[in-house]
């Protein structure tokens, strides 16, 4: 290629001048917080667990036994009980396949982490067994299940999550599908726990599991950067005139 051809000025589709793609997209390349953890599969199957280092929980001002609200992708969140482990390395948040699914998160995403010290007890909870699970089972799900695993664990819950029960040599999976006074909160002692209902249809579910969003679109990241800008640098352009009229308010 010729020096005349190098400075060859390159067009896109659209008619605009090209720009460099690190250019480009470099509004999608924000600094990484300390609250944005690296996903990885949790040793202990617990679904109301998050386990991080130790140096990560003094870094977050976090304690053993504290309750954080997680946020995944597709605007989806949950709340965990933080537990330490000091065998894994800092900046990893691990976490079950339940959790995973619940955040709509796979191994390896980024995952960020909030305190949540305001969290209330729940004065009930309603959850529905999905129903390719229970099928067979005869007994009392929430003596078989549901108070064995509540009982005494004041697990927190969230609206909208999946969480599965072993016993009876068996598995059942469950959804959260009403919380009071709140969508977020912890069953203690004194919390009602109703069960009754139909059943949940597999198909029903996964296809909310499903739902395509923004994390899912590959291979769009200039176009993705441009629609962030139009959104994003107006609204920053707004506030730094107000905060200009502001300041000429004071000085007179």
């Amino acid at each position: 290629m010729t020096g005349e051809e190098d400075k060859k000025q390159h067009f896109d589709a659209s008619g605009a001048s090209a720009v460099d793609d690190k250019t480009a997209t470099a509004i999608l390349r924000r600094k990484k917080k300390d609250n944005a953890l690296v996903v990885d599969d949790a040793t202990n199957d617990d679904n109301s667990v998050i386990t991080m280092s130790s140096n990560t929980m003094e870094l977050l001002q976090l304690f053993r036994g504290d309750t954080v609200l997680v946020k995944g992708k597709k605007r989806k969140d949950t709340v965990l009980i933080v537990l330490a482990d000091d065998d894994m390395p800092d900046g990893v948040a691990r976490v079950n396949r339940c959790v995973r699914n619940n955040l709509r998160v796979r191994l390896g995403d980024i995952v960020t982490v909030h305190p949540c010290p305001d969290i209330k007890y729940a004065n009930r909870i309603s959850v529905l067994p999905i129903a390719d699970t229970v099928e067979g089972i005869n007994g009392s799900l929430f003596d078989l299940y549901l108070k064995p695993y509540f009982v005494e664990a004041y697990r927190p819950v969230r609206k909208g999550d999946l969480f599965t029960v072993r016993g009876g040599m068996r598995q059942v999976e469950f959804k959260v599908v009403e919380v009071d006074p709140e969508e977020i909160a912890i069953v203690a002692q004194d919390t009602i726990i109703h069960c009754e209902g139909e059943p949940i249809n597999r198909e029903d579910e996964e296809n909310s599991l499903n739902e395509v969003g923004y994390d899912d679109i590959g291979g769009c990241k200039k176009q993705m950067a441009q629609i962030r800008e139009l959104v994003e640098l107006p609204l920053d352009i707004h506030n730094y005139s107000n905060r200009l009229v502001l300041s000429h308010q004071r000085v007179f």
